[in-house]
């Protein structure tokens, strides 16, 4: 039920998880009936979702807010003060956890990309020891003529080498 309320947020653009990671700072609605006009979508699906306070926390890595957390309550009134550290605690923890996933996430897709790289390196230097033999030119040679076929013919040297290695183009 909360992610409807915060899907609801974003797509207005408004709310206390919106003003929170706007302001970098705890927005805490005691009683969501008594908004008034300060946030009329929010209030309606916040209320119609059974939820009558809320706790938005901010997720901070070092000082730039990168999110922010919302605790919604199904009674009314603020946290206390003991509850709100908790909080914040809670919402340092997914923070963390956001960022480790990221840091993960991006090591594979570099470590995927190396890969693709060396895999081409190996090609390559496949394709022009298969030229240097069969033309008897040296390795540089071999490669200016894989490199000169690919750029004549428009196809990258990738495909080109492959082709080479794989004996379905002959230069």
């Amino acid at each position: 039920q909360s992610q409807l309320v915060e899907l609801l947020q974003l797509e207005a653009g408004a709310g206390p998880c919106v003003e929170c990671y706007h302001t970098g700072t705890v927005i805490t609605v005691d009683d969501i009936s008594a908004l008034g006009e300060r946030w009329p979508a929010f209030q309606h699906i916040a209320l119609d979702m059974g939820f009558r306070s809320v706790h938005a926390v901010p997720m901070r890595v070092h000082t730039r807010v990168i999110g922010a957390m919302g605790l919604f309550g199904a009674e009314t009134g603020a946290l206390t003060p003991e509850d709100a550290s908790i909080a914040q605690a809670m919402a340092d923890v997914a923070t963390i956890s956001l960022l480790q996933e990221r840091t993960i996430r991006e090591a594979g897709v570099l470590n995927d990309q190396l890969q693709r790289a060396l895999t081409t390196r190996v090609l390559i230097e496949q394709a022009k020891g298969v030229i240097a033999q069969t033309k008897n030119l040296d390795m540089d040679s071999a490669f200016n003529v894989l490199r000169a076929h690919a750029r004549s013919s428009r196809q990258n040297l990738h495909d080109v080498a492959e082709s080479i290695v794989k004996r379905t183009l002959m230069i």
